[in-house]
């Protein structure tokens, strides 16, 4: 890729004094893994592909469906019962072409989680259950990768940094997976498209921070609350 296409597609970050060309570098040598392609998921790679990040994975075994469309906007009426993946990387092709893109249509439990994560430097928590939450994390504490957490319910999201530059982690802030029955979900409580837009720019930026080096909070939860419009902090 030619210097002049590169500084004129990312200028705009380029010119950040924080990020300069060399932050842009790093960026462009930063390999990320996204777990789950739905809300969260479609902003987080909207603006990592937007912003250059090198290798992009993407981890998902679900199809796209009508009701998803309100949220995940990647995708769209023409990938209707198209793999998730596949759907992302027509995305992809259409919004930079230039990224190495790496779709991985699998559902990641305790055999291939290891296998899955290792090649990348960040994993980005985009699931919608407890259990993939908790195996996310106890991996990436084998594995010594920093993991950026999110998620969403109603008008409300979360977000956290763990297991990064030695901070805290998932069971610091949960100790314990919560019985099923007390977990709300999207396909029971709904959630407003908005709200996992939220939501997910802001891990996206939190990884690209960690991509520039520069300064991520750490030990805390950022608590949104999108119908009072309140945003909080919680040290642990």
């Amino acid at each position: 890729m030619k210097e002049d296409f590169i500084f004129e597609r990312y200028s705009r970050q380029i010119f950040i004094e924080e990020i300069g060309v060399s932050g842009q570098r790093k960026i462009m040598n930063a390999k990320v893994l996204i777990v789950g392609a739905g809300g969260l998921g479609s902003p987080v790679l909207q603006y990592l592909a937007a912003a250059g990040i090198g290798v992009l994975a993407l981890a998902d075994f679900d199809r796209v469906e009508l009701h998803n469309l309100n949220r995940q906007v990647i995708h769209g009426e023409k990938q209707l019962h198209k793999t998730k993946t596949s759907s992302a990387a027509d995305f992809m092709q259409q919004h930079n072409s230039t990224i190495d893109f790496r779709p991985i249509q699998v559902k990641i439990d305790i055999d291939n989680a290891a296998e899955i994560l290792r090649p990348y430097d960040i994993i980005v928590d985009c699931c919608d259950n407890f259990k993939t939450r908790y195996l996310l994390n106890e991996t990436c504490l084998k594995l010594n990768k920093p993991l950026v957490y999110g998620s969403i319910h109603g008008f409300e999201g979360q977000l956290a940094v763990f297991n990064y530059q030695g901070s805290k982690h998932l069971l610091d802030l949960f100790p314990s997976v919560p019985p099923p029955e007390q977990v709300p979900n999207c396909d029971k409580n709904g959630v407003l498209g908005p709200l996992p837009g939220i939501i997910g720019s802001m891990m996206a930026m939190q990884v690209l921070k960690m991509a520039a080096e520069l300064p991520v909070d750490t030990n805390q939860l950022t608590l949104v609350d999108t119908l009072h419009w309140r945003f909080s902090k919680l040290s642990f």
